[in-house]
């Protein structure tokens, strides 16, 4: 079970990611046939270049930059995996790791980079921005512009009316638990992974709304935990609809500018021009820090509570069963680890881990030469233990 749920965590992603944004090039609209195929220094190059390939919207910082101090004790972690003794940079090489940070404290004990990445270069996320997309439908609540993760879907996408999505909360749909019908068979080009958000086949509609609403129920909404990577963008355009507002600019009104991101960020976009809720943020290691020493924080910044009180409470902990074990779990498109963790993760290696007993985040940007794998999280999960044991 957990190796299917691996899957469905990254390649769920790696599905809609190949059709549903647009190319910078419109006489190249296939030049890139998926992110998928990416190997070697193009991977690297890609995926720390993003805005060259694909269209995105501009997340915009502010005045102000959040510090991140450096420690006075700084660590150099060792850890046992498959048989031998691994060290920092072993790890970082041999799993192709772009940029890892470790904050202790809110201070950096270790700062490292490779693959020709520097500090000021940004990353793009894959599923990381999920996490991202469910903490500014908190921003909209606390704003007054969603009235309750209560409400259904439909008051801020009344497209969806008539649909499966007829009954669906807020709430059900940050849980990924919507029950409407959704086939992420990645083998299958006929599957909806495959096929949804393409194209604007209804103007005026956002075109993974289009798809969507045209879908069956297969389970009573709140009941079934589904990973479905087209409901996270859906809820983008709800945040969008709610507020008025793009995600890149809500975003940068919420969290880049308050809180004090060091560089403006980018947000892949889909065919309709809305920003993907479910991937494609690229910022640099740092500002994947600050989004994670935000959250830890209850979601303060400049003084002010940009999310609900309790929020952060309620999306980090686990909401739902998705097939793994208590207290592991899904919470408001957070992963809930048994090791006391919680994670916003995407394919080919991205995270932010947070441990919040230990004031620890740990996070990882990488190309992993697979976007998945039982092997490549095994190794990840490891040195987290090196890290926990070094700053002890």
């Amino acid at each position: 079970m957990r190796k299917i749920i691996g899957l469905a965590m990254g390649l769920a992603l790696a599905a809609t990611a190949t059709h549903a944004q647009v190319s910078v090039d419109p006489n190249r609209p296939k030049a890139i046939a998926s992110i998928l195929d990416w190997r070697g220094e193009k991977q690297a190059k890609g995926f720390r270049d993003i805005e060259h390939i694909f269209k995105t919207t501009t997340v915009r910082r502010g005045d102000k930059v959040h510090p991140l101090p450096v420690a006075a004790r700084q660590i150099a972690p060792t850890f046992a995996y498959d048989g031998k003794t691994w060290a920092v940079d072993d790890y970082m090489k041999a799993y192709r790791v772009s940029g890892l940070l470790v904050l202790k404290d809110g201070q950096i004990v270790l700062e490292k980079y490779a693959l020709g990445r520097k500090p000021a270069d940004r990353w793009t996320s894959f599923s990381v921005a999920k996490s991202v997309t469910s903490t500014l439908v908190g921003a909209a609540i606390q704003d007054g512009k969603i009235k309750s993760l209560n409400d259904p879907v439909t008051t801020y996408i009344p497209e969806l009316k008539g649909s499966a999505y007829e009954g669906v909360t807020v709430r059900e749909m940050l849980m990924m638990s919507s029950g409407v019908k959704w086939n992420e068979d990645y083998t299958d080009p006929n599957s909806d992974v495959a096929r949804a958000g393409g194209s604007v086949t209804e103007p005026g509609v956002n075109p993974m709304v289009s798809y969507l609403r045209r879908l069956p129920r297969a389970h009573a909404p709140g009941t079934t935990w589904n990973y479905n990577t087209g409901e996270t963008d859906l809820v983008g355009v709800l945040v969008s609809k709610a507020t008025g507002e793009g995600l890149a600019q809500y975003a940068s009104e919420k969290i880049w500018k308050p809180y004090g991101m060091e560089r403006d960020a980018v947000w892949m976009t889909d065919p309709g021009g809305q920003e993907r809720g479910g991937t494609g943020i690229s910022m640099t290691l740092r500002d994947y820090a600050r989004v994670g020493l935000f959250i830890a924080g209850g979601g303060v910044a400049d003084g002010k509570q940009i999310v609900p009180a309790g929020w952060v409470a309620e999306a980090t902990k686990r909401e739902i069963d998705n097939g793994t074990p208590a207290p592991a779990g899904y919470g408001y498109f957070w992963w809930i680890r048994a090791n006391g963790s919680y994670e916003a993760v995407g394919i080919f290696g991205q995270s932010i881990t947070t441990f919040p007993k230990e004031h620890l985040i740990i996070v990882q940007n990488a190309a992993w030469p697979a976007a998945t794998g039982k092997e490549l999280s095994a190794a990840r999960n490891a040195m987290f233990e090196g890290v926990r044991a070094a700053v002890r």
